[in-house]
Parts: structure tokens; C-alpha cells; sequence
């Protein structure tokens, strides 16, 4: 079973995993979009931008950035041709050194991935539905951590959601943690920023604790609801959150288990449906704001007689 972070040491941390500057083709200075999440109440942002020939290659350094109570990580945006459909990969990659090599002419996605992850970067499959991934595509990929399952910038062309691949692939036997992210551009066409995030569970706001954190999926997703604690308990879940209107459970099954209502702060729901396939909590606002827990891996009900 994946493990649940809320009954870990520490506290969440705010984050957003996906974010542009004027490094490659955002609009602000790194400083300029730092202070955007700074200011917005966030503990940490990534500025991932796009690792390509026309803009040189970056590795935007962030690290003077970092102040008491906000912190950064290093990363990019790693491309490579190409996917099924698409002209290049989008790879999310937290954490690089900043000295990382840009791809060999021959290297394609999938090992510019390994070769980001060796190094020691979280590795995301970035917005698979705004680029038409496929699942041959998305199992090529097996350096992946996570799947980038809501993309606020892609929800503009309504390819925001990425939960059916995923489905797919974690019933599939393959094991990510799921996350959101805003990819910011801060363009004068763009949506506003801040629209999606990651609370990541640590004891102290430290890059290395940070990335080692996502890498062991110890994290939630939202866009706006909170979670203050999913437990397992026998044969149901047990969910503590912020006043919400819908608490789903769903996953690796067709069908659901729901409770619906005003102001929704806790409830149970059976596990019956999901024994032996992947599940996972979420929970919708008044505002239609989200949050996910990662993917829950069950057991198979054991009807061994003794």
C-alpha cells in the first residue's frame, strides 16, 4: 500500500512543481515569479523552465532566491522527440544539478528521464492529456515518480485532467504518485497563477526534504479544499477535510463510493469496492476546487480459510 502522509512527522508545506520565467518563455524575471507564489502565501516554487537549444539550455539558479519561511527547488522542463503523436516529450525534473547535460542528439525522452532521475531529480510525466500521450508512450517513461494529473495552464483547452491514463497505468501494475501544478507562465493570456498546488509533508522547509519527500510521494494535491487527515480503518477510509460538497472515492475499479452534501467535514466510506486494485480520496468545494490524495494501493481480500 502506498503510504499516507498525513500521520507523518512535520507539517505540509505549499509548492508549485511547474513554473516558467522569462529564462525560457514565462514573462517575469525568476525573482519576479518567486515573489508571485512568495506573496500568494506558498512555501517553495520550482522554476522549471523549458531545457531546449533556443534558450540555452537552463537550469535557472534559484538558490538565491531562498528566504526564511520560502525556499526554492532546481529543476527544468526536459524535452526530446518524441511521443506517439507529439513532436517532443514533456518531462518535469526537480532537482537537477545545475551542471546537468543537455540531451545527445540521439537520446530520446525516456533516457533523458533516466539519465535526470540518475542525477537525482523527481521526475514528472508532464500534462499527458494536453500532449496526447498515449499508454505506449506513457510506459516508455519508467524513470517517472509522478504523473502530472491536473495542469491548470492545459485546463484552458480542457486537456486539464489526466486521471484516465493514469488509471490506466496504475491498473497496469505501474506505481506513481500523482500531482498538480499551475505551469505558470505568467502571460498577460494566461490564467491566473496559483491555481494548482502540492502540500508536500515534512518536518522543515529544506530543499533535500522537500525532494525527498516527493520522491517517496508523501504529498497531496489541490486547487483549493484541504485535507487534514485519510486514514485506513478495517474496511473503510476515514477522511478528515475543509468544508467541502463531495468526497469521492475512486480508482482502479468502475464505479465509486460518494457523500454528498453542505459543508462536508469527515466521513467513512467502504473499501469493499477496491480491494485489490488502487483507489484514492477526492474532495470537491462549493467553488468546484479540488483536492487528490496519491494513488492507495490495496491488498486483495484474503479468503484463505484457515
Amino acid at each position: 500500500m502506498t503510504g499516507l502522509p498525513f500521520g507523518l512527522p512535520g507539517r505540509f508545506w505549499r509548492g508549485n512543481l511547474h513554473t516558467h520565467s522569462n529564462a525560457s518563455d514565462g514573462a517575469l524575471s525568476p525573482a519576479e515569479t518567486a515573489r508571485v507564489y512568495r506573496e500568494a502565501g506558498y512555501d517553495f516554487v520550482a522554476i522549471t523552465d523549458h531545457f531546449r537549444p533556443e534558450y540555452g539550455f537552463p537550469v535557472t539558479d534559484t538558490r538565491e532566491l531562498r528566504s526564511e519561511g520560502f525556499t526554492t527547488l532546481v529543476g527544468a522542463e526536459l524535452h526530446a522527440p518524441r511521443t506517439e503523436l507529439g513532436e517532443s516529450w514533456h518531462i518535469v525534473a526537480v532537482g537537477l544539478p545545475l551542471d546537468f547535460e543537455p540531451p545527445g542528439e540521439t537520446e530520446t525522452g525516456p533516457e533523458l528521464a533516466r539519465r535526470a532521475r540518475a542525477a537525482g531529480a523527481f521526475i514528472g510525466m508532464a500534462h499527458p492529456a494536453a500532449s496526447l500521450l498515449t499508454a505506449v508512450d506513457a510506459e516508455s517513461l519508467d524513470a517517472a515518480h509522478s504523473v502530472e494529473v491536473y495542469n491548470a495552464l492545459a485546463d484552458r483547452e480542457n486537456r486539464g485532467d489526466s486521471w484516465h491514463l493514469t488509471d490506466v497505468l496504475l491498473n497496469r501494475g505501474h506505481r506513481f504518485s500523482t500531482y498538480a501544478a499551475d505551469d505558470a507562465h505568467l502571460q498577460p493570456q494566461d490564467p491566473p497563477p496559483c491555481q494548482a498546488w502540492v502540500h508536500v509533508r515534512t518536518e522543515t522547509l529544506d530543499p533535500d526534504a522537500l525532494l525527498a519527500a516527493l520522491k517517496a510521494g508523501h504529498f497531496y494535491s489541490s486547487t483549493g479544499p484541504e485535507l487534514y487527515d485519510v486514514r485506513l480503518d478495517d474496511d473503510v477510509v476515514v477522511v478528515s477535510c475543509s468544508p467541502v460538497t463531495k468526497i469521492l472515492l475512486s480508482g482502479g475499479h468502475p464505479g465509486a463510493e460518494v457523500a454528498q452534501g453542505i459543508d462536508l467535514t469527515e466521513c467513512s466510506l467502504p473499501l469493499a469496492l477496491f480491494r485489490g486494485y488502487h483507489c484514492r480520496i477526492t474532495i470537491e468545494d462549493a467553488t468546484s476546487g479540488r483536492a487528490w490524495t496519491n494513488p492507495i494501493h490495496l491488498p486483495p481480500v484474503d479468503n484463505s480459510t484457515h
